[in-house]
């Protein structure tokens, strides 16, 4: 696969800190997380908000680190032997993925993709975790709502978020491939149109329920307060897990968290 040869380039990275993992499978876990920019979506959750990150999906920023700035924090922080690569579609850069498995080959880090399913990419080492969140349709931006940076949704707009939004080809490939995975679907507990979807897509990407973590809509504390007991409840009652976002509870939209 390929590499990137000269670690002292700018990489499409917007950011690299230390955090604690917070949803899924692996939270608890101090990390690093390495936040890529650039992606194929452009998502909106209704009462739930725009994407977290939408700076790196609506608005992208300009990549600002080198790779000598995810060995920088390795070597400040050597307690730490976990890595995020998030976004942004970390997928969209598979140089930069597949020197980061090396990377963590390397120095024995265990490392987590985000992603939300929409290319599959080979990496030199198959990636520890998947974190795969498809996106359903409770995701699609809403003609002439506005984004973050005063943009308004238009047909354009929804025509890049559906364009690979459930990549079914991809997202199998990606399972197979890559070690381990779990998916974390949004919900808000309420909505039962995206209840069902979610429903046929474990069911066609025959996932076990140990592997479902249902993660509560929601960009700010109010928001995942009107969630959480919803999903919460549900969750308990039917079999499948659910992720928490303490870092929303934590610190609200903040970044670098």
């Amino acid at each position: 696969m390929d590499r990137i040869i000269d670690y002292k380039k700018v990489l499409p990275i917007v950011e690299v800190y230390t955090a604690v993992q917070s949803e899924g499978s692996r939270a608890g876990y101090p990390t690093v997380v390495i936040r890529t920019t650039g992606c194929t979506h452009r998502c909106f959750f209704g009462e739930g908000g725009w994407c977290d990150s939408w700076y790196t999906s609506i608005h992208p920023e300009k990549g600002k680190f080198t790779f000598y700035s995810i060995v920088e924090m390795y070597y400040n922080n050597p307690h730490i032997k976990e890595m995020m690569l998030t976004g942004g579609s970390p997928t969209m850069h598979p140089k930069l993925v597949n020197e980061l498995t090396h990377f963590a080959h390397e120095h024995g880090i265990f490392i987590t993709m985000e992603t939300e399913g929409s290319h599959f990419i080979k990496t030199d080492y198959p990636i520890d975790l998947i974190s795969l969140s498809p996106k359903l349709g409770n995701s699609i931006p809403v003609l002439g709502e506005t984004t973050p940076q005063g943009k308004i949704v238009d047909e354009r707009m929804i025509k890049q978020h559906n364009k690979l939004r459930l990549n079914m080809g991809a997202m199998l490939d990606t399972i197979a491939y890559h070690k381990d995975y779990h998916i974390k679907p949004v919900w808000d507990g309420d909505d039962m149109k995206t209840l069902e979807e979610i429903k046929k897509l474990i069911f066609l990407l025959d996932v076990p329920e140990d592997k479902v973590w249902f993660m509560p809509a929601g960009d700010s504390r109010e928001a995942l307060f009107k969630s959480y007991p919803l999903v919460f409840d549900w969750v308990r009652d039917n079999g499948y897990r659910m992720t928490w976002r303490p870092h929303i509870i934590a610190f609200e939209d903040a970044r670098e968290v």
